[in-house]
């Protein structure tokens, strides 16, 4: 098998979060890029949290009885966040997804986000090579 870098299935474009986003927005944001999950960013532009559609479900169902969103990014987000290097390799990405139930990695270098891998791309990848 052909070494194949995670870069060359990450998506590059992707919603980015602040922690201060209203939780609404960023639900809509999620909904709108047809995505499972967010990276969030400090004032430095570095990775501080992941905000998922699981993370915002609460907040939805609060809002659909009280019809009242409340609650901001920060208050919702995973804080520890397993992310993947540009450098890591397709199986890499491949074996952290049999390791942990994310559908969603973070491609970071040095905190910055690059892109985001998910489940899906890299099971088609594999496919494809297979």
């Amino acid at each position: 098998m052909t070494v194949t870098h995670i870069t060359a299935v990450m998506r590059p474009e992707f919603p980015l979060l602040q922690p201060d986003t209203s939780i609404r927005s960023a639900a809509a944001a999620l909904v709108k890029a047809r995505t499972a999950a967010a990276p969030v960013v400090g004032e430095d532009g570095r990775l501080v949290g992941l905000l998922t559609q699981k993370d915002c479900f609460r907040s939805a169902l609060h809002a659909s009885y009280y019809r009242e969103w409340t609650g901001r990014v920060e208050d919702h987000m995973s804080r520890d966040i397993i992310t993947l290097h540009p450098q890591d390799d397709l199986i890499r990405a491949a074996e952290m997804f049999l390791l942990h139930p994310h559908r969603v990695f973070p491609v970071c270098d040095a905190g910055t986000v690059l892109g985001m891998v998910h489940r899906s791309d890299v099971l088609s990848e594999l496919i494809r090579l297979g």
